[in-house]
């Protein structure tokens, strides 16, 4: 079953969808049977609409009213509307997605954001910086009093994104962050978590305990919810001893912690 995942895996990154393909093949006698139709009935109503051109959407029959992506849309939302009742004097996101968190939190505030990639698109309340968060920058420390970092931390160090290739990636970014942060401020914080690994070059996958005691010394948690394999989202997730030390039962979840700096 690896061996499957990885090839499915390899193919999208190459750009062949196996789904995509299979749904497509499926579509196209519907794709032809609706032309027709289409045809027939343009000829009986005189509609002035000429068919000019044919551009083939072989998926969009098969496909959902929407999609709510694996642990992104619900993190998002979840983190916006903290930002939104804590109404911090100056937020800064580390890395998140912009067409996702970004662009919710900037509905309703201004929100800077730091990532090690070009961004060349200019949007209301955005103002970005490009910034390698695994490099020493006495520039930004004490900087803000609120800082996200969503779905990010666990690509820093494994090159996947033009970053360095360090071991301690994860480590130096949010040592980083936690001098950016001001006594009191508050670090909204994501990651994959299950039995902890890499899965190389995609990501890290972290087990509950070890980001509790990364974090113990340096910050209160006000908060912790949970996404589970299924997509389950879990507000303020109990955090019993079995909990932690199974990492809620998860291979592949998603934490979301909601940290105090002492």
């Amino acid at each position: 079953m690896k061996k499957i995942r990885t090839l499915r895996i390899l193919l999208l990154e190459l750009g062949i969808d196996p789904q995509k393909t299979f749904n497509g093949l499926k579509g196209l006698g519907t794709y032809f049977s609706n032309l027709k139709k289409l045809k027939n009935s343009l000829a009986e109503t005189k509609q002035p609409f000429p068919i000019t051109g044919y551009y083939p959407q072989l998926n969009d029959r098969s496909d959902a009213a929407g999609t709510v992506s694996l642990h992104y849309f619900k993190q998002d939302l979840h983190v916006a509307r903290l930002i939104h009742k804590n109404n911090p004097a100056r937020h800064v996101d580390i890395g998140s997605r912009i067409e996702g968190f970004v662009a919710m939190v900037s509905v309703y505030r201004e929100i800077e954001v730091f990532d090690i990639r070009k961004f060349d698109f200019t949007i209301p309340n955005v103002i970005f910086r490009q910034v390698n968060l695994m490099e020493e920058n006495r520039e930004f420390s004490g900087y803000c009093d609120s800082i996200s970092c969503l779905h990010a931390i666990e690509h820093f160090g494994l090159g996947r994104y033009g970053d360095p290739v360090d071991a301690e990636g994860h480590i130096k970014g949010l040592s980083q962050i936690k001098k950016m942060l001001k006594p009191g401020g508050t670090f909204y914080f994501s990651t994959p978590i299950g039995k902890q690994r890499i899965e190389f070059d995609a990501h890290r996958v972290f087990s509950v305990k070890y980001l509790l005691d990364l974090f113990e010394p340096d910050y209160t948690l006000k908060s912790f919810s949970m996404i589970d394999d299924n997509n389950n989202f879990y507000e303020n997730a109990e955090l019993s001893e079995k909990n932690i030390e199974s990492s809620f039962g998860c291979s592949y979840g998603c934490g979301i912690f909601e940290l105090v700096k002492k």
